[in-house]
């Protein structure tokens, strides 16, 4: 299947259904008061995150979606029926936009289903108007009207790791050995196309039986990848919302540029990108050690980068070496970016008393907001 990672649609809601005009009428008895029923609710559009899919293509080639309006009212007091919500089935780590304003209105980070494009109004039947005074009223309310517009979807992948690193470098073959997963490998660059994601577990670390994280790879990156130069940039996305950052160097033979200095582009580039790479934990990983001169000083290596505050880990994946400590040591990060995360939000917790009706609504289970309707 294609990887899609940006496409646009167009969504529409249901209008709501009009109220009914209507009066009770039996033989001999033609005047026995209004009974027009209301209309029924138009249906809404959600995003629904599955954490099966893992691009938008399935979305590519449909572009409009709609939910079905809500039907008029009825005689005899009737409600009309209301209209089937729309669900579109989106990858977990979808942002959604709306095109023709420009905000970002969800993102889709859990299962549970977001509302993108509320539903219209019940129109009200001539019941509703009945008053002393008003025995027989004509009066009704049109359904509330549809919401159409263009959707803009961006899929950013959602993985604790992601591995940033210039072309042949070995992130593809790292991550085929540390995870299950088989993405392209040649001795050719730009051999990865598109992001691959893996399942990293831990189960041959000692004492860490059944813990995991997901590490991301994306296509090699060069210089002024942050500018849209090569492959990279278009893919950079997918690293925003990693824990951790592990910088893949090939330091044997050394090129034009040593390995600090290639850290410190590939660094650059990505803060280019986005400011928020400076806060992410990051690790060095220095590949290809089966293939390191005889004469080559790997510790005064690490000490440049110690000098900085970034952990060094030497590996081959073809030699099977530094494989285990590289896992333990990119787990260890990933569960302290986490502990931070809960005490972020642990500090910013609101009581239920102190949050307002509209919030308590929108936090209650679906299933208890599609009954409100309000």
């Amino acid at each position: 299947m294609k990887f899609v990672d940006e496409t646009r649609i167009r969504v529409r809601s249901g209008a709501g259904g009009n109220g009914m005009v209507s009066f009770k009428a039996a033989k001999n008895a033609p005047k026995l008061g209004a009974d027009g029923g209301d209309g029924g609710f138009g249906g809404h559009v959600y995003l629904v995150g599955n954490p099966q899919l893992n691009t938008l293509s399935s979305l590519y080639y449909k572009r409009l979606y709609t939910a079905e309006d809500g039907v008029k009212g009825g005689s005899n007091g009737c409600t009309g029926r209301n209209g089937e919500d729309c669900l579109i089935q989106v990858p977990l780590g979808t942002v959604a936009t709306n095109l023709e304003t420009g905000e970002i209105i969800a993102e889709v980070l859990t299962p549970e289903p977001v509302r993108i494009a509320r539903g219209g109004k019940r129109g009200l039947g001539n019941l509703r108007y009945v008053s002393p005074t008003h025995q027989a009223p004509h009066e009704f309310k049109e359904g509330g009207p549809s919401i159409e517009f263009d959707l803009g979807l961006e899929l950013k992948l959602i993985a604790d790791v992601g591995f940033a690193g210039f072309p042949n470098a070995g992130k593809s073959t790292l991550l085929s050995v540390i995870s299950a997963a088989e993405p392209r490998i040649a001795d050719y660059p730009f051999t990865t196309l598109e992001p691959q994601l893996g399942v990293v577990d831990l189960n041959d670390c000692g004492d860490y039986w059944d813990r995991s994280f997901v590490a991301a790879d994306i296509p090699g990156l060069i210089k002024g990848a942050s500018l849209g130069k090569g492959l990279g940039h278009e893919f950079l996305r997918h690293l925003e919302r990693t824990k951790v950052i592990v910088y893949v160097i090939d330091p044997y033979p050394v090129t034009e540029d040593d390995p600090f200095q290639t850290f410190e582009t590939l660094k650059r580039e990505l803060e280019n990108f986005s400011s928020g790479f400076s806060l992410k934990k990051s690790l060095v990983v220095l590949t290809k050690a089966d293939l390191k001169p005889d004469d080559f000083s790997i510790n005064a290596l690490k000490a440049k980068f110690l000098d900085i505050g970034v952990d060094v880990i030497e590996m081959s994946s073809v030699a099977q070496t530094g494989i285990k400590d590289l896992k333990l040591k990119v787990w260890d990060l990933v569960e302290k970016e986490k502990d931070l995360i809960r005490e972020v939000e642990e500090s910013e917790f609101k009581p239920m008393s102190d949050l307002s009706e509209y919030q308590l609504m929108v936090s209650a289970p679906l299933d208890e907001q599609l009954q409100v309707r309000l």
